[in-house]
């Protein structure tokens, strides 16, 4: 079972930053000027044709007026609306000052990326409360935008592939100095919008684009064959640029012949036609030229290339690292050499692209919704479906138990980008999760964004957890009362006490009917309670909890157990906490030395006990003063 326990330990308050009512924050005069953030993740094509006058109007709406200025873009997929925000933000650096912060819109969770995006890319603390208040994520948010680094200048936030626009409302910038670009397939977004139709392209700009990647000569040969063939994509970019790499691997082949080749394809492919229309898709002219350019794409890629694609179509519409895609080399019956070779007929075939990354980091690579599309019916038809899938999910949940309690920047930072994937397999792919893993994904997110202090992105996963596990395995099983005792855990955290009390008692009579009163998960439920009933003042109530749960700790795991000498510590504190310190001494001393010997005397518990032995010396000294003595009588009146 994969559990979380509640084990407290004394923290020092460090400086907090206060606000006003009118949440008017500043910075500390001492915070670090950036320079200005250029965050554009896709380097964009080297053939970009007949968007001129879009380019222009998108930078005479967005730099004009005083207030916010709001610009969607909106059209099908493959026409080119990333494309044309990538192209339009790199062209416009210079009137960005103040930095361009690009951002994937995903579903739910746009709060915490920008969050997230503060914190690591402009290196902001983001506070989790003010005045001891807990702030919100849309509190958080907005703490951000009025603390952006530059503090001066304009600032370009691109919001790409957005579908849910209520989402994104509440937590868009209010100050007149950001410019917001949105990229969709939604029309009629808000009236209150700039709304940018974005159509195919014109039938000259669609010429001049695949004129552009197979060469003038080619065309002029056949100029009446490559209007048509043009007409055939339905001037869609995308499927101008996966036909044009297919005429570059072939200098001989004519266009006349390319057609011929689309048009015979549509009549034969009949199985694909089907599966993108179970699918929901609309099969618009310019669609079915996409779909009549990826399967002749399809047929080129050799076997294992098919394979790998098929694998990649089951990760998020976001970036991923090719790692992870060299760890299927067991299920793929191949070596990571041969992986390596198909990402690069993928790539050439323009049936994945490459990221640039900020930093250097390793690049990584996305798959374009439609393209995803093709491949996952081509997956479903292959029969190996259920296997790639439980492969992916597992790869996914070895992230997600790596996932600490406490991710520091740098932990975000290594796993941010495996998020959307691990997502996808709790929304999408829970059948192929096994049953021992479905707590471990689940959990994984929840510390992810609760680590962090975003506790309403954490909060579905906590509750989705528990309801996968009760429909799954039933609600007489161990891992539902784990999942019990982490959705109390996590509204422990809030503060939400009356919310953690019924689930944390659920949980241990659970534990203690499945598992029996003399079990592990019983002395962790028991002290959790205990340290609830703490927090809440109830003293009477914890006290015995905390000794039933430090008895049946010894008993069960032996006296030289790690648990054992944190439970110590938590008896020890709650001693503390009511100035019974000649009883909490020697539960500190006990805890100390048994961490000392079973885990070394530079284990971060070792000096965790150390440091609140020496805080209980100090309260010691100080109540065996005069002063001390005195408050001591005047509080006992």
């Amino acid at each position: 079972m994969d559990t979380q326990e509640n084990w407290q330990g004394i923290n020092t308050k460090g400086d907090t930053i206060i606000n006003n009512p009118q949440m008017n924050w500043h910075l500390p005069a001492s915070h670090p000027q950036l320079n200005p953030l250029e965050h554009i993740p896709n380097r964009g094509i080297t053939h970009f044709v007949g968007r001129d006058q879009e380019l222009t109007t998108l930078h005479e709406k967005l730099q004009a007026g005083e207030q916010v200025a709001i610009c969607a873009v909106a059209g099908m997929g493959g026409v080119g609306k990333t494309e044309l925000a990538t192209q339009y933000a790199r062209r416009n650096i210079d009137s960005y000052p103040g930095g361009i912060c690009w951002l994937t819109a995903r579903d739910g969770q746009l709060t915490a990326d920008i969050l997230q995006f503060a914190q690591l890319q402009l290196n902001l603390n983001v506070p989790q409360e003010l005045e001891g208040t807990l702030l919100n994520s849309q509190q958080q948010v907005e703490w951000c935008w009025q603390h952006w680094q530059p503090a001066e200048g304009l600032v370009l936030v691109v919001l790409d592939n957005v579908t849910d626009l209520s989402s994104c409302l509440q937590i868009l910038p209010s100050s007149n100095r950001f410019r917001v670009l949105l990229t969709t397939r939604q029309r009629n977004l808000d009236s209150n919008f700039f709304e940018l139709s974005l159509d195919v392209l014109s039938p000259e700009a669609a010429l001049a684009l695949l004129t552009a990647v197979v060469g003038e000569e080619r065309v002029a040969q056949e100029p009446q064959k490559a209007a048509q063939l043009c007409a055939w994509l339905g001037y869609l970019p995308l499927g101008l640029e996966l036909v044009g790499s297919y005429l570059l691997e072939d200098p001989d082949l004519r266009l006349e012949r390319m057609l011929a080749r689309l048009k015979k394809q549509r009549l034969m492919d009949e199985s694909i036609n089907r599966s993108w229309q179970q699918m929901g898709q609309t099969a618009s002219t310019a669609q079915l030229g996409v779909k009549d350019a990826l399967e002749l794409s399809w047929q080129e890629l050799d076997p294992m290339a098919q394979q790998v694609g098929q694998f990649v179509s089951l990760f998020a519409a976001a970036v991923f690292s090719w790692q992870w895609v060299e760890s299927a080399t067991e299920l793929l019956k191949c070596a990571e050499s041969d992986i390596n070779e198909a990402k690069k007929q993928l790539y050439k075939r323009y049936l994945i692209e490459r990221i640039e990354r900020i930093n250097d980091r390793e690049a990584c690579y996305k798959i374009h919704p439609l393209v995803r599309e093709f491949l996952q019916a081509k997956l479903a038809e292959s029969g190996e479906g259920q296997e790639f899938k439980q492969a992916f999910a597992a790869g996914m949940v070895e992230i997600a138990r790596n996932i600490p309690d406490s991710p520091t920047l740098k932990d975000i930072e290594s796993v941010r980008d495996a998020i959307p994937h691990l997502e996808e397999v709790a929304e999408h792919l829970t059948e192929a999760l096994k049953d021992e893993d479905l707590i471990s994904h689940f959990a994984g997110l929840g510390r992810f964004y609760q680590g962090q202090g975003l506790y309403s992105s954490a909060e579905p996963w906590c509750q989705q957890c528990l309801s996968v596990v009760k429909m799954r395995l039933g609600v007489e099983h161990p891992d539902v009362a784990s999942s019990l005792n982490n959705l109390a855990l996590f509204y422990y955290s809030q503060g939400r006490y009356t919310e953690a009390e019924p689930l944390y008692l659920e949980a241990l009579e659970l534990c203690k009917r499945l598992l029996g009163v003399e079990h592990p998960q019983v002395a962790t439920t028991l002290n959790n309670l205990a340290s609830l009933y703490e927090s809440q003042g109830r003293y009477k109530e914890a006290e015995p909890l905390y000794l039933e749960a430090l008895e049946l700790s010894k008993r069960l795991l032996g006296v030289e157990h790690p648990q054992v000498a944190t439970t110590l510590n938590n008896l020890a504190l709650f001693y503390y906490s009511q100035e019974r310190y000649t009883e909490a001494e020697p539960l500190y001393l006990e805890a100390l030395a048994l961490c000392e010997r079973v885990l070394g005397v530079e284990h971060p518990n070792t000096v965790t006990f150390r440091n609140n032995l020496v805080i209980l010396r100090e309260e010691m000294r100080k109540s065996n003063s005069w002063l001390g003595r005195l408050k001591q009588r005047l509080r006992k009146g």
